[in-house]
């Protein structure tokens, strides 16, 4: 495992930033970028993004589009006890919320805050627990009182963030962390502009991260219509369903880049899934077929303006939306490479071609 790509994994993995929250992880991306490209520019909601400004005259413009944020919750109300309720952000499964650690982000200051769980010892003698929802689950900071939690600047709104190590595996071929959806994807935005800072491009490259997808693709929206790609590319990443090894599920760690050929959100158009597979095929990078439930920026990205190609050049992981994502590095190397010879193919004929069919 490459010690310099797995430093920036954990580095962006471990940064905190809910949908609606993302400074700290905009911060890190912009840091990070910024060597490799022309300019920075954001959107209105926080998007940012590194314009490579290509030579060509009338160039085609290709956007590459991870999203910053990753699953959490905003505190809705502080109890006279001083717990605290809140809302998801993005979805979370109920059972793995209770007694966990989670970082609450104030304006005065970050403070330690765990999820409610209730000891077996009190479930003695009844039914069991009952059946819950993520809402139902109280945080507790260790405040005695409402009015406590006022005096350290505590206010509804505020977010509540995962915390988790990243680690690699005894094997040394996966790696745990939490936020690998997506920054999997910021990950990638990184190394993929670093690999081609001293390459002409045929096109303007406008590549970086959206805010608030995990929340309804929201950032996708303003971000498309500002910088107007011919072709969009979300890099992000999908749930896994390989535990029991059944061959007919999709995502498996281990088997490549994802090839996502549908979700609810949209039909991978003909043209753009045959570009992708042909790149894939002909440099022998290691891919699957994947049909997702849920959906992607590039869901939002291909109805904006008057229809944007859109594609999806996923990874899957294991447990996602929860403080414990396993991945495999092998997949990602897979998704790098795809992206970059994705790049290294692209010029006006094939983007009209893509698009137009000639």
């Amino acid at each position: 495992m490459n010690e310099k790509t797995f430093n920036l994994i954990k580095k962006m993995t471990e940064v905190q930033g809910t949908s609606g929250f993302e400074d700290d992880v905009r911060e890190v991306m912009t840091k990070e970028i910024s060597p490799f490209v022309d300019k920075i520019e954001h959107d209105g909601l926080g998007g940012v993004f590194g314009i490579r400004k290509s030579k060509v005259e009338n160039a085609p413009r290709i956007m590459l589009a991870a999203h910053m944020d990753e699953v959490g919750f905003m505190l809705s109300q502080i109890t006279e006890t001083g717990m605290f309720r809140v809302v998801p952000l993005g979805g979370w499964n109920p059972y793995v919320v209770s007694a966990q650690r989670f970082t609450l982000k104030t304006r005065k200051g970050n403070y330690p805050v765990i999820s409610s769980s209730v000891p077996p010892h009190l479930l003695r003698g009844t039914s069991g627990p009952a059946k819950i929802e993520a809402s139902d689950i109280l945080f507790d900071a260790g405040f005695s009182s409402k009015e406590e939690a006022e005096e350290y600047g505590v206010r509804p709104g505020d977010s509540i963030v995962p915390v988790s190590e990243t680690i690699k595996t005894a094997n040394g071929k996966n790696i745990i962390s939490k936020a690998w959806d997506n920054r999997y994807g910021c990950t990638l935005v990184i190394e993929v502009l670093e690999a081609l800072k001293d390459e002409e491009l045929p096109f303007t490259l406008i590549a970086g991260a959206n805010v608030q997808e995990e929340v309804g693709l929201r950032g996708a929206k303003p971000s498309t219509n500002k910088f107007k790609p011919d072709l969009f590319f979300a890099v992000d990443c999908s749930p896994a369903n390989d535990l029991e090894g059944k061959k007919d599920t999709f995502g498996h760690l281990g088997e490549g880049f994802l090839v996502r050929i549908f979700d609810p959100g949209m039909i991978t158009l003909g043209r753009m899934r045959n570009f992708l597979l042909d790149v894939a095929e002909e440099n022998k990078i290691k891919h699957q077929y994947f049909v997702s439930k849920g959906g992607t920026d590039a869901g939002a990205a291909h109805l904006a303006n008057d229809g944007v190609p859109s594609a999806v050049i996923g990874v899957a992981g294991r447990y996602i939306h929860t403080h414990q994502t396993m991945f495999s590095m092998e997949d990602y190397e897979s998704a790098k490479e795809m992206v970059l010879t994705t790049l290294r193919t692209l010029d006006a004929d094939k983007v009209n071609e893509i698009i137009y069919g000639k």
